[in-house]
């Protein structure tokens, strides 16, 4: 992934000071959360872009809000919430199958879901209106196989970011379910720089 100047800068930092993604003690666990907060709250936008050409903005402005306890629809038809995954770091990725980016960047995040399944979550939730059907297709044909098919026909989890969500966005959450960053806009996920954003999350 090639990215600007600023990003070049702040990847190197980041390489530096890598924190551990293990849940701090019950006893640390708010002293951590705000200075985390804090630290978070002051990082700038940057932009990315993937060797494939695929462009997006890494976007800092939104970090410390809590994750919507809004529910979407597992493969099952049960009924999940964001907070269902609390307790470690969680990558959301909102998508649909009829938009380009989404479906460029889907088996980046599959192989992603992979490499990091022993130290965070990673699931994406399909906005698509007409349910499971076209995502399954696009699974199945896509070859996507440790990504669960959310979806959320109904845009629930749109409804909850006030309609503001342009996809696809990808939102990073550290293990008390509070905003680490997002990603506006396709990136390949497997790439070695996006595995350094990621230990941004405690």
């Amino acid at each position: 992934m090639r990215l600007s100047v600023t990003s070049f800068f702040l990847c190197a930092l980041l390489g530096l000071t890598g924190c551990d993604r293990t849940a701090p003690s019950a006893e640390q666990a708010q002293g951590s959360k705000d200075t985390a907060t804090d630290t978070k709250a002051k990082k700038e936008n940057f932009g990315l872009e993937s060797a494939s050409g695929m462009q997006a903005t890494l976007r800092y402005e939104f970090a410390g809000q809590q994750a919507p306890d809004i529910p979407f629809t597992g493969a099952d038809g049960r009924d999940v919430r964001l907070s269902d995954f609390s307790g470690r770091p969680l990558l959301v990725n909102i998508w649909a199958t009829w938009c380009a980016p989404c479906k460029a960047e889907m088996p980046t995040l599959d192989a992603l879901a992979a490499i990091e399944a022993s130290e965070m979550s990673v699931i994406v939730i399909s906005q698509d209106l007409q349910g499971r059907k076209p995502v399954r297709a696009f699974f199945d044909e896509t070859g996507i196989t440790n990504l669960e098919p959310y979806i959320d026909p109904e845009n629930r989890i749109s409804a909850a970011f006030d309609h503001q969500l342009s996809l696809p966005t990808t939102i990073l959450y550290d293990s008390y379910g509070v905003e680490v960053w997002r990603v506006v806009g396709g990136v390949e996920w497997d790439d070695q720089e996006v595995a350094r954003l990621l230990d941004e999350a405690a």
